[in-house]
């Protein structure tokens, strides 16, 4: 089954008060402001009293890290006895970007306090043998090393059997985290995770190593003539945390992301540079640190790529707190390279799972659940966000390797990915998460029950025919409009994230020229099996093109003539050589102008569609060139979809005009596809494609199955010009089984489709078409 192509629409322009639009422009020197105060004013940051602090971080006022009531007391008072009776203090991390920086924070901060290596130490645990949070034998060897207290970073609120039997060797455990919470408090000495704040406090949205950076603050307010760097330091640590992870940056998440990236910028001056291991990474990036994507395009995924590769990601802690410019050097590199082979790896993880997903029938999967023995654990999170995103629906992938599969979980369109794994969780080994993303485990066995009870909890919230997946454009713009004017008043809105995405621009009527792609490079010039296409975009309103680049994409995808609209993003373009600053769009989404639904919903109306699927005997009387119909059953949403959009853009009604399946069982297609073939093997006559799908009403996709499975027996199929020649071989493949499994299924599948698109009501029909 092809990719489903994302429904387009546009945000509703607002009517934007004038002394609004005169506020904003104040920050906004070079333009009017109009685009940024819509946005604002779409987003609901329009509080004149909030709206000063949201726009200028010095202009906030930050939360006390004592807000957090009685558990940040009962941290510090553990710490000072630590640091009192000179016990030994371990700090237990997690592999991900959070997770890494967390754990930076807390051995930079506490660093402050606690000597390094002598009475504090770390650990994070392996990504590919341990998963995320504490583990006994962790805890094992921190008693073996004289630990007397842990303090967890981006981890630990649900590890309870963990936590008592940490209890019962004399170690106290501190957790700072931010993930979903158990129903009881746990055993431990201190709590400190924001979920336990109301929804609307400021401190709500904080990401482990923001939680982190709270109790380092809480130490440094106890015990102010201790320490000796100052505490802004770790702020870039915070930022790349904060931005790297799933979590809506809002409150005090936003303020410390901002302060976190004027902290980041200084490591591109020499005279300036507190963290040679940051400076190193943004130099293999060509990224200047002065901007959210640096972050979530270039030093998150390759501080992510070191576990993902190599499982122990403990070196990245001193790559990112080393001040040894020789050593970060060559940690940098090593960085860079495991983000190379994370890169092809995922490719490849991706073009399997489409593999598997063309046997799904998506109209009736709300959750996808796939596994695979042969799936690098590493990158299943990032393959499984890239398909939710792109199929609409939450996705499950595993590595069934031996008897307990691992897995990563992404969601979609505010689902409560959490809680949906949750309501299955007898049948997992272990899970965790929060509601944008969550790991699990389950014995292999139970992956079917797994996939059949998610799905089900979730068909109980939603219709899966209508879970299609979507790209809402904030503005619509002209080509002349893109540059350093739009740039900055889209700059108002960072740093962008859950809650507050990158505006998205719409251009319509719109071309390409100068459209090349190639493989991009690593750090020691190899191509590496990544594709990017690079293109100037042009409309009527210019005519010198804009640049523009599409990851992951060859040329020959784009238009070659006629012109189309698209949705793109506007940002930098940190690969140019030259030294001026200069703009780029990034290409998310094309359609040509004829398949291009109309936006204007002023032309849509309940007689959009007319149904004349029980009355095809009186067809003559919509003979009408204002008409488009529709005379043979879809298999798809995407074909009716298609369809429809195309009857809009010619300002046509589409009928539904196809007459009710007649199928027969798949076994009897199966057995009549057999006497066909045998047939013409023994008469040696010719047959063309069409002839035999008309004879058996098989699409495209199941004709190929097909003959797949009738070579899989023994015949062999020769094509000449439009004709098929059948002979026998009794050359039986060992996959023969499977194969007739396929085109069974294949056929099961297109007929439910049938069944379902003759049946259900037009009402029903239009409100997901038009929605």
């Amino acid at each position: 089954m092809d990719t489903p192509q994302p429904r387009w629409q546009v945000v509703p322009p607002p009517e934007v008060p004038r002394w609004f639009i005169d506020i904003v422009s104040e920050y906004t020197p070079d333009s009017d402001g109009a685009y940024a105060a819509q946005l604002l004013w779409q987003r609901g940051i329009n509080n004149l009293e909030r709206l000063p602090g949201y726009l200028d971080p010095d202009c906030y006022s930050a939360s006390s890290p004592f807000a957090f009531g009685r558990e940040m007391n009962m941290a510090v008072d553990r710490l000072q006895q630590a640091l009192t009776r000179r016990e030994k203090v371990t700090i237990w991390g997690d592999f991900d970007a959070d997770g890494v920086t967390s754990t930076s924070v807390l051995w930079d901060g506490l660093g402050q306090f606690f000597p390094q290596h002598l009475q504090l130490d770390y650990y994070i645990p392996n990504r590919l043998t341990e998963s995320h949070g504490l583990n006994k034998a962790g805890i094992d060897r921190a008693k073996d090393s004289g630990t007397k207290a842990i303090v967890t970073c981006d981890t630990g609120s649900t590890n309870i059997a963990e936590i008592e039997y940490a209890r019962q060797l004399d170690i106290d455990i501190i957790v700072t985290d931010h993930h979903t919470l158990p129903e009881e408090r746990p055993p431990v000495t201190a709590i400190i995770n924001p979920r336990y704040l109301d929804v609307t406090h400021p401190l709500y949205s904080l990401s482990g190593v923001a939680v982190a950076y709270k109790l380092v603050e809480a130490m440094y307010q106890t015990l102010p003539d201790v320490p000796q760097q100052p505490l802004e330091n770790l702020l870039d640590l915070v930022a790349i945390g904060l931005i790297a992870d799933l979590v809506e940056l809002k409150g005090d998440s936003r303020y410390l992301a901002q302060k976190g990236i004027q902290q980041l910028q200084k490591q591109i001056n020499p005279a300036k540079v507190t963290r040679p291991g940051i400076a190193q990474l943004l130099e293999l990036c060509r990224r200047h640190g002065d901007r959210p994507t640096d972050i979530s395009f270039g030093l998150g995924p390759r501080i992510n790529a070191v576990s993902r590769i190599h499982g122990d990601a403990s070196f990245c802690v001193e790559l990112l707190t080393s001040r040894d410019p020789g050593r970060c050097q060559e940690l940098a590199l090593e960085t860079e390279l495991a983000n190379t082979r994370r890169k092809s790896l995922q490719k490849e993880t991706t073009k399997q799972v489409k593999q598997k997903l063309e046997r799904l029938d998506l109209s009736t999967t709300s959750v996808i659940v796939l596994e695979d023995p042969q799936w690098q654990g590493g990158v299943l999170g990032l393959v499984a966000g890239q398909i939710a995103q792109e199929y609409g629906r939450p996705t499950v992938l595993l590595s069934s390797q031996g008897e307990i599969a691992r897995g990563s979980a992404r969601s979609v369109n505010n689902i409560d990915l959490y809680q949906l794994v949750k309501s299955q969780e007898y049948l997992l080994d272990r899970f965790g998460g929060h509601p944008f993303a969550a790991g699990l485990s389950l014995p292999v066995e139970n992956i079917p029950l797994f996939r059949e009870g998610i799905n089900q909890q979730l068909r109980q919230q939603t219709d899966a025919s209508t879970m299609q997946p979507t790209i809402a454009a904030d503005l619509v713009v002209t080509v002349a409009e893109l540059g350093k004017s739009l740039f900055y008043q889209l700059k108002l809105l960072e740093p962008c994230g859950m809650g507050n995405p990158v505006p998205k621009l719409l251009i319509q009527n719109c071309w390409f020229t100068n459209v090349w792609n190639n493989n991009i490079k690593d750090a020691r010039g190899k191509k590496i099996q990544y594709i990017k296409t690079t293109f100037d975009l042009r409309d009527d309103t210019v005519t010198k093109g804009f640049p523009g680049v599409w990851w992951g994409h060859y040329k020959e995808e784009l238009p070659s003539q006629g012109r189309c609209d698209v949705i793109v993003e506007l940002d930098l373009n940190t690969y140019n050589k030259r030294y001026e600053v200069s703009y780029e769009v990034r290409l998310l989404a094309i359609r040509t102008r004829e398949e291009s639904l109309s936006l204007d919903r002023s032309q849509i109306s309940s007689s959009s569609i007319i149904d004349r699927r029980n009355d095809r005997d009186n067809l003559a009387d919509i003979a009408d060139s204002q008409l488009s119909i529709l005379q043979k059953c879809p298999l798809s949403w995407d074909e009716i979809n298609k369809k429809y959009r195309q009857a809009i853009a010619h300002s046509q009604t589409l009928v539904l005009a196809y007459p009710p399946p007649t199928d027969i069982s798949p076994a009897e297609v199966w057995q009549q596809l057999l006497g066909v073939v045998k047939y013409l093997a023994r008469t040696g006559k010719q047959v063309t494609k069409e002839q035999i799908q008309a004879k058996l009403n098989l699409s495209d996709r199941t004709f190929g199955l097909g003959l797949k499975a009738i070579s899989a027996i023994g015949f062999t199929c020769q094509q000449k010009a439009q004709y098929f020649q059948f002979s026998w071989t009794e050359n039986v493949s060992i996959e023969r089984e499977e194969d007739i499994s396929s085109f069974l299924f294949a056929l099961e599948e297109e007929q439910f489709q049938r069944q379902y698109f003759s049946q259900i009501p037009l009402p029903t029909l239009e409100k997901i078409l038009t929605s």
